[in-house]
């Protein structure tokens, strides 16, 4: 089936701490190969002006959060801002993501109600995500970390090839439901070379490197690295489990990403 590709901007591909310069927590924006809406997944730290330089708010479908830690969400605030007062509310932006995201808002904010009538958050849930006015389309599975969590993966919604987000993931057997062969896989790799000083947190890159295998993606993009492990090596130790193309993601990286 002919695949058509996307274009990822990596908006931020840090962990939740990092004294690596430059370093922002996690956001790729996705834009679809036809002109539909983009999407966003993930706005964490300090990630909120590249999103914008990317693709302006009012022009998204949606954000869609992995989990409820701060590297992944926290620049809902600044978005919300932006909604509030330099589009007066006249824009209500699409927010899916677990369960508790507006309370857990109005405790960072200290206001409640604070993202009312600008994020519309809608709970996620297993399997697809409705959006409108997008030709991608969205699933998502759960996955082993903190709280409830989530992955996704992002397609043309045609059963071709997609894009596969990790988000934080400690048991990389919970991704193979959503991997189809051929499928680009953004991976946290979080651990490193490895191996994990703690079960079912994050991956390192064996973990990595072995479902990439198993699974036939086509090609392996790295992302979330904790600041005490050498990129070089994590790249080359998953090089050494996987054949295909492998790279380590950073803020202002710009991919086509063939999907179908």
């Amino acid at each position: 089936m002919p695949s058509s590709p996307v274009r990822l901007v990596v908006a931020g591909a840090g962990p939740a701490y990092s004294a690596r310069p430059g370093a922002l927590g996690s956001a790729y924006v996705v834009r679809s190969p036809n002109g539909g809406l983009p999407v966003v997944l993930d706005l964490g730290q300090g990630t909120f002006p590249n999103v914008f330089r990317a693709a302006r708010p009012e022009t998204l479908a949606a954000v869609l959060i992995s989990h409820l830690h701060p590297d992944h969400f926290i620049d809902l605030v600044p978005l919300r801002h932006y909604l509030r007062w330099e589009l007066a509310g006249r824009v209500t932006l699409p927010v899916c993501a677990p369960v508790g995201l507006e309370a857990r808002l109005d405790v960072v904010s200290g206001e409640p109600g604070f993202a009312a009538g600008v994020l519309a958050a809608t709970p996620l849930r297993p399997g697809a995500v409705p959006l409108a006015d997008s030709e991608l389309a969205i699933e998502t599975a759960a996955v082993t970390h903190r709280g409830e969590s989530f992955a996704f993966r992002v397609s043309l919604g045609s059963g071709g090839t997609g894009l596969v987000y990790s988000g934080d993931c400690g048991r990389a057997s919970d991704l193979v439901p959503l991997i189809r062969p051929g499928d680009t896989l953004l991976s946290e790799v979080s651990f490193g070379t490895g191996p994990p000083p703690v079960p079912d947190l994050h991956l390192d890159a064996t973990a990595v490197a072995d479902l990439a295998t198993r699974t036939g993606v086509a090609n392996v993009l790295l992302t979330h690295l904790q600041m005490n492990y050498d990129p070089a090596a994590t790249v080359e130790a998953v090089r050494g489990g996987f054949d295909g193309p492998v790279r380590l993601v950073g803020p202002g990286d710009e991919l086509e990403i063939d999907v179908g």
